[in-house]
């Protein structure tokens, strides 16, 4: 595994990143301790979580997961803030208050003294100074080391971009964006824009919820997201006609490779231009090592194809 540098700050990462979102919920704890061990054997620094992740006990396993392998082997993301609800559950959101609460909880539960990085999550409900204050406290803090942006769209991100040049001395490192074969067009000129500006892109989802690997092709396995219907939300997008479409073209790219349409999918999302890490969030151990077999770079001409096929 590669290591990148997030844009222009000093932040570096392995190429791939590991995400939580199952932790604790749809893949038990004793499987993400292995995962992670085993992630980290092949070079992998880059974990992202979330105080949502796992129904919100994702946090407490990844602290199990770190803490026989040692806090300095990693490179440990924090994705936005949440408030605690009447019944003891938690929801997303970008109030100062609530953030702050969160961050200190998930800095207690996650047994750090500090994160390297912090991603504001876009909250409309709330004016984005007052999000980007929470993260600017954090920062000058010393509890973040660097800060980065999620879900935010063309003009909030240039608005937040705006917001923190004016705040001297507090650099943001990257910008977590929706990023595969089937959503590359969408936020085109948000990367080029934040890439522009020196600031790393997190390509989120590159596999599209699984569609980019063919499962869906002719049926919904048993066990996949879109036979969850706490996760189907996250597939059901990307199973249209055209996204359809699109998923065929890279099986065909995959089988002239001799390849999986899994591995041309993610190395395609990987080593696309500004992006420094791809995550990836596997609920298995098998899921793992699929994808850590692949990973050789696309033959340019191939590439070339694939960049078409995705509206570039």
């Amino acid at each position: 595994m590669d290591f990148r540098q997030c844009g222009s700050s000093g932040l570096r990462v392995s190429d791939l990143g590991l995400g939580t979102l199952t932790w604790g919920r749809d893949t038990e704890a004793a499987e993400a301790v292995d995962m992670l061990a085993r992630f980290a054997d092949e070079g992998g620094s880059f974990i992202e979580c979330g105080p949502l992740d796992g129904d919100g006990r994702a946090l407490d396993v990844c602290a199990e997961a770190i803490r026989p392998l040692g806090r300095h082997r990693f490179v440990l993301a924090l994705r936005g803030g949440a408030r605690r609800l009447p019944d003891g559950s938690w929801a997303s959101s970008g109030a100062r208050g609530d953030m702050l609460r969160s961050f200190d909880d998930a800095l207690a539960r996650l047994e750090v003294d500090d994160v390297d990085l912090w991603l504001a999550s876009y909250d409309p409900s709330i004016p984005v100074e007052e999000t980007l204050g929470a993260v600017e406290t954090a920062y000058r803090s010393g509890r973040a080391r660097y800060i980065g942006l999620a879900g935010f769209g063309l003009w909030d991100a240039a608005q937040a971009l705006t917001l923190l040049h004016s705040l001297k001395g507090i650099p943001i490192a990257a910008i977590h964006v929706p990023f595969s074969i089937l959503t590359a067009s969408e936020s085109l000129e948000l990367r080029n824009r934040v890439t522009d500006a020196g600031i790393g892109v997190i390509a989120a989802s590159p596999l599209a919820g699984g569609v980019l690997t063919g499962k869906y092709r002719h049926s919904t396995p048993p066990d996949s997201r879109a036979a969850s219907a706490r996760m189907r939300a996250l597939v059901d997008p990307f199973l249209d006609a055209e996204n359809r479409a699109i998923t065929e073209g890279v099986v065909r790219a995959a089988e002239g490779l001799d390849r999986t349409p899994l591995d041309v999918a993610l190395t395609w999302a990987k080593d696309a231009a500004g992006v420094t890490t791809a995550l990836i969030g596997p609920r298995t151990s098998r899921q793992l090592e699929q994808i850590l077999e692949g990973g050789a770079p696309l033959p340019q001409p191939i590439r070339r194809v694939l960049d078409e096929i995705a509206g570039l």
